[in-house]
């Protein structure tokens, strides 16, 4: 399968560019499994740019859509995106093909943690606040308090600050002084218009983002659950009857049996139940990769 050759990625110059930018970034291609799998070999074995290239194009709207989930926070979309674009350079450099996932699973929390880290470096009023757990509050608490339907710009109630240090698992206090360090950053208006004064240009409400997951992230997605599912089915050849059914009951079913029932089905300890499930499981995976090597390998020759 030949590679084209990959258009320049477009530039990203600022806020006015942006509305370009977003337009440019879908002609690129959503490649196929097998293109994915045939580009990240040639960059990990050969170091191949152009391969490189062609796998950070294809997930630009990726980042994009990463990035608007992050708008409120009042800081420039473009360098969230910019941000983000680094953290994908990141997933690509690091991605090893032969695991098995795509690479947009695989990137996207390269993406997310780029734009986070970038996010915590500029509110000031957060610097004091890096550990995991503050980390996590600052991230949450927006989308918490919408789910109580909280006032966005007063103090928390009583009520709502012990659900959220609950649910997150923080002390109480922390709660109530995030929300005051995020009131007092502010935010900036969705109705101010990408382009300053220009009468008729777009507002940053225009482009809020779609909760609907993008077209090809929903094929590759579907794609990817039917191929893993024909491996599985094909995997679980290797497995006796016993085996099989001991593992599907403890981790392929929706409300699996303990080991004490498996046990008096096979009249013998949990404990044995639970080495033949761990064996089995141990089985199947070994399997799954040596499938995933067959199918992928002759794709990419």
């Amino acid at each position: 399968m030949a590679i084209t050759k990959t258009p320049s990625v477009p530039a990203l110059g600022g806020e006015q560019s942006l509305n370009r930018y977003l337009s440019e970034i879908k002609k690129f291609p959503v490649l196929k499994p097998e293109q994915e799998y045939m580009l990240a070999v040639r960059y990990k074995e050969h170091e191949d740019r152009e391969a490189a290239a062609q796998l950070v194009t294809s997930h630009l709207r990726l980042v994009a859509k990463i990035a608007m989930g992050y708008r409120g926070y009042g800081l420039p979309v473009s360098d969230l995106i910019s941000e983000g674009n680094v953290g994908l350079m990141q997933g690509v450099k690091k991605f090893e093909p032969d695991r098995g996932f795509r690479l947009a699973t695989y990137a996207m929390w390269w993406i997310k943690a780029s734009i986070q880290e970038y996010i915590l470096r500029s509110w000031s009023l957060v610097k004091m606040g890096t550990t995991a757990a503050q980390k996590k509050l600052f991230f949450n608490l927006r989308r918490m308090k919408k789910n109580l339907e909280a006032f966005e710009d007063t103090d928390l109630h009583p009520d709502d600050v012990k659900t959220i240090a609950n649910d997150l698992g923080v002390p109480e206090q922390e709660v109530v002084n995030m929300n005051r360090r995020m009131l007092m950053g502010g935010d900036s208006s969705l109705n101010v218009s990408m382009r300053g004064d220009e009468e008729g240009a777009s507002q940053w409400q225009d482009w809020l983002t779609d909760d609907r997951p993008l077209q090809d992230e929903t094929v590759a997605d579907a794609e990817e659950k039917s191929v893993r599912h024909e491996m599985l089915v094909d995997a679980m050849d290797v497995l006796n009857e016993r085996e099989k059914h001991i593992l599907t009951e403890r981790r392929l079913t929706e409300n699996p049996q303990t080991l004490e029932e498996l046990s008096q089905v096979y009249d013998v300890s949990r404990e044995r139940i639970r080495q033949i499930e761990v064996r089995a499981f141990e089985k199947v995976q070994k399997a799954m990769q040596r499938i995933a090597g067959e199918r992928l390998v002759p794709a990419a020759a």
